[in-house]
């Protein structure tokens, strides 16, 4: 990270809130289908339905986050969200407590935290554009990246260890301290335009539409979000059927299984380090093109894995290693791409829209991991699930993506 960043101490306030805000998400996401799975007992079908739960925000919300996160301020959007995480966390385990641990309030909790989720990531990827400058957004992001690679190491081995060794009531609410912590960082955020002001309801889908036309206008934009699609769509099926194939089908326990899960965060901070470098030597578009594929397929080695802990355990996470690594520096390089493409005052609405189209469709894909993970077995809907990433890469190589030199323009308007 540039010496300039080092000494922002805006920049400074949001990383460190941001670092909180994912290792409390990242714990998040593997304690509460874990309660589900070694708690209650869930069969495939009900934990896709859990983890659709908490994906649907992301359809539901997006598009109005974006809105919010360019008419406010974004540091109290991202407050906001932090502390509602706290409060929806807190009332989940305080529920627990008194008996009523159930798939029901699991859903509650886990739809609660995926919308304000989806609220905080806007925020922050929008909040990044107005604290630095433009030729610092490739380094900003992978500073930030590489603080969410690093909440994935300790997320994800907490949360199994966690689940592991404590009462349920105590596992789901344990991430609701880091989300405070999160809240109090963000706060001392000083700099940022401070119009916080109600939208109605005429001009706030009118944004919505500035926001959906810009970025289909945009022939890399537009592509972003297909590729973005194919992948999500297909990444959510395979974690269903992943965390159902580690501790079924591999007989992991719940500190294996969030092991296993934690090789992605020194792969994701590798990835982070990249690409901060190798955009700028090899090109946005053959380091976007090269690293998908090479990511998006080593998941396909997974279904082949047998025998005993000792060796599935380094095989997974060489495999999570591996597959972090290229994600990351995909995940980077076309953040970097869309906010170097967007005028300041579009930031939160192209982020929204990409998320919205991109992810979007997150929900169904998590429904039908469990579908098929019930009707095909573990095994050979694993394979075919992760088959159907491989076509977000060859999206990429056949679009203008692909031709993005080593620099990247500035956007046409403001």
């Amino acid at each position: 990270m540039p010496p300039g960043l080092w000494r922002d101490a805006d920049f400074l306030s949001l990383w460190a809130g941001q670092t909180a805000s994912q290792l409390g998400e990242q714990a998040s996401l593997i304690v509460l289908p874990l309660i589900a799975v070694l708690a209650l007992n869930a069969d495939a079908a009900q934990l896709g339905v859990l983890r659709a739960a908490g994906q649907a925000p992301i359809l539901l919300l997006s598009l109005f986050a974006g809105v919010w996160a360019d008419r406010w301020r974004t540091r109290t959007v991202m407050v906001l969200a932090d502390l509602g995480r706290f409060l929806a966390l807190s009332a989940c385990a305080l529920v627990c407590f008194l008996g009523g641990l159930g798939l029901p309030v699991l859903l509650v909790a886990v739809f609660a935290v995926g919308s304000l989720s989806v609220l905080f990531d806007v925020g922050y990827q929008a909040s990044l554009v107005r604290l630095v400058k433009r030729h610092q957004l490739v380094q900003g992001n992978s500073a930030l990246e590489a603080s969410r690679s690093a909440a994935q190491i300790g997320g994800a081995a907490l949360g199994g260890l966690l689940v592991t060794l404590l009462p349920a009531p105590l596992v789901a609410g344990s991430s609701a301290p880091i989300f405070a912590l999160s809240s109090l960082s963000i706060r001392r955020i000083r700099r940022g335009p401070v119009q916080e002001r109600p939208q109605g309801p005429r001009r706030v889908w009118r944004e919505i539409n500035e926001g959906l036309r810009f970025v289909g206008g945009n022939t890399s934009l537009r592509t972003v979000c297909l590729a973005s699609a194919a992948y999500q769509f297909s990444f959510a099926a395979v974690m269903t059927i992943y965390l159902l194939f580690l501790t079924r089908g591999l007989h992991l326990s719940g500190t294996a299984v969030g092991l296993a899960l934690a090789a992605t965060g020194p792969g994701a901070l590798l990835g982070s380090l990249l690409a901060a470098r190798l955009p700028g030597r090899f090109g946005y578009g053959a380091v976007l093109v090269s690293a998908a594929a090479i990511g998006d397929s080593v998941m396909l080695l997974v279904p082949a894995l047998h025998g005993p802990a000792a060796v599935t355990i380094p095989a997974l996470a060489a495999v999570n290693f591996v597959f972090a690594t290229f994600g990351q520096l995909v995940n980077v390089t076309v953040m970097t791409v869309r906010q170097a493409a967007t005028p300041d005052g579009m930031q939160g609405r192209a982020a929204a829209t990409i998320a919205f189209a991109g992810m979007g469709l997150t929900p169904f894909g998590s429904l039908l991991g469990g579908l098929l993970a019930q009707e095909w077995g573990l095994r050979a809907s694993l394979l075919a699930a992760a088959a159907g990433m491989m076509l977000s890469p060859a999206l990429i190589a056949m679009s203008p993506l692909a031709r993005l030199g080593k620099t990247l323009s500035a956007p046409r308007g403001r």
